[in-house]
Parts: C-alpha cells; structure tokens; sequence
C-alpha cells in the first residue's frame, strides 16, 4: 500500500510553487454554486503571490469559461489566466496546423448541446445536421443530462459506417452537477472507440493542454508548478504526463469511491486503495480546496 501525504489546506503546501493549475469543476464549484472555501483558497494565494491558472476540461472556449465562473461566483481576479479543452479544441480546428487536422474535410456535425454554440463562432466549417453530409463529427457532449452513451448508440454506428473521425472537446467521462451526476464527451468518445471509431481528444490527461499552460505561465521550472485537481484519470494522470506534482481533492468525482460526505476526513487507507487501484499517486492530498 502506498501512502498518499494528507493535509487538512494548502497552507502547509503553497510555499512549495509558485504556479498552481487549478482544476475547475469538483474543484472549485459543483457545476451550480462556487464552493466559499475554495474561493478563499485562491484568494489566499494571490495575496501571496502566486500565479493562478484555472484549468478545466469544458468543451469551450477560455473566454466562456471564465464567464461562466464569474457567474458562479469566481471573480476574475482570482485567475490570471484561463485556459480549457475546448479552447484547444477551437485552436486547432482554427489552424488545421498539424497532418490530422489537415486530413479533415470543411463539413462539421457538431453532437452538443445549445450552450455549446460558441464553439462554432470564427471557425471557417460547414455545419451540417446529417452525418452523410459531414465529413467529421465534433462532440462537446450529450443532448441531454438524463442521456447515457446507449442514446447515441444508432448514431455511432452510423458515424463509423461512414468513417467519420471526431474531435473530442472534453476528455471528462463524467461530472457531478449539484449533487447529480451527468456523462461527458469523453464517454461518447470512448463508446465511438468501442465500435472503432477514431477520436482526437483536448484536454487533460494529455500533455499538450500542460504545455500550453506552461507556455502561457512563462514558467520554465516545472517543479515550482503544481496541479490541483479532483480526478486521478485526468488531473493526477495529466500532471504525471506533464512532469509536475499533483494534489488530488478527494471531495469530487471520487467522494463516493472514498466515502466522503459533506468534508469529511480523508481515509488514507481508502485513498492509498484507491490509488493503487488506478496506478496513480497524487504528491498530496485534501479533502476540499482550503487554506
């Protein structure tokens, strides 16, 4: 078994960095409300000059997502910097910099929700509502919170059928939205997989979302940053591929795995299983963001 370090804040940590790549949702706020303690945790470390980048695996873009804070109750002077997998997403359907983006055709199904539209705003693309019109699928997620991957299944086969690549805008299998939890793009993505579909995905675990965050921090010692994060697939797996230290919150998608309810204690026995269940090993742990 191995042993995960467990603090009760950050304040016994943050002397140790000076960038922190903070995880969004799980994190910071459930999808409805900011949590009030880890809005002071930023605020916390601002005070003392850290650099604050806000990471977050949304299928949109940086400018949305950091509005969408704002309303939650996150100011923007709590981040310098904003950056999310859609972003990247859009950056690269913007360029077509690279052999795979180039391979695409101008014809784009978009399999998201309404709220998702943004996505489509500068991007030179045809978009299509028939998958035999299109010549790949971008996915920023499901129709509906009460859909699970089967609701897609008709669809998938038909995109396979036509051999449609897909760009994956959120890596995130799922989230926990109020309480409720909700499938991601990533688990559309996954199931396209599972029929032998080819996806591209943005977004944490992957290192390239890290590089860009490292590129935008102006920072060059990559153990002076640290990535703060609620999911062992793609927080503490994303900073691991990254070659930083991460700090798990156990409060989040895996509150239930580890029996947490409403901030208690971590159990460094149920971590540790937990931990080594996945193969990863976050360099601390809390069970909220907090000072």
């Amino acid at each position: 078994m191995t042993v995960v370090p467990i603090h009760a804040g950050l304040s016994g940590l943050a002397d140790d960095y000076d960038c922190f790549v903070v995880d969004l949702w799980g994190v910071l706020h459930d999808g409805v409300r900011a949590f009030p303690a880890a809005v002071d945790c930023l605020a916390e470390l601002k005070a003392r000059g850290k650099r604050i980048l806000i990471l977050s695996n949304a299928p949109r873009r940086a400018a949305s997502v950091a509005q969408r804070n704002l309303e939650l109750g996150i100011a923007p002077e709590l981040a310098d910097l904003v950056m999310s997998s859609g972003e990247a997403a859009w950056r690269h359907l913007k360029t077509r910099s690279d052999p795979w983006y180039g391979a695409l055709g101008r014809r784009c199904y978009h399999l998201g929700p309404d709220r998702d539209l943004g996505m489509r705003a500068g991007l030179d693309y045809d978009f299509v509502d028939d998958l035999k019109r299109a010549d790949f699928i971008l996915n920023t997620g499901v129709l509906s919170a009460e859909h699970g991957v089967e609701a897609y299944g008709d669809l998938l086969r038909e995109a396979k059928a036509l051999d449609l690549p897909m760009v994956c805008a959120n890596p995130d299998l799922e989230v926990v939205r109020g309480g409720k939890r909700e499938i991601c793009a990533g688990a559309v993505a996954v199931y396209y997989e599972e029929f032998g579909g080819r996806v591209r995905y943005h977004g944490k675990p992957d290192r390239e979302i890290y590089d860009i965050c490292f590129e935008l921090l102006g920072q060059g010692r990559r153990e002076r940053v640290v990535a703060i994060g609620d999911s062992l697939r793609t927080d503490i797996a994303g900073a691991r591929n990254a070659g930083i230290d991460g700090i798990f919150i156990g409060g989040g998608i895996h509150a239930d795995a580890l029996g947490l309810v409403d901030g208690a204690p971590l159990d460094p026995v149920r971590l540790a299983g937990l931990c080594d269940l996945r193969g990863l090993y976050p360099a601390a742990a809390l069970s909220v963001l907090r000072w």
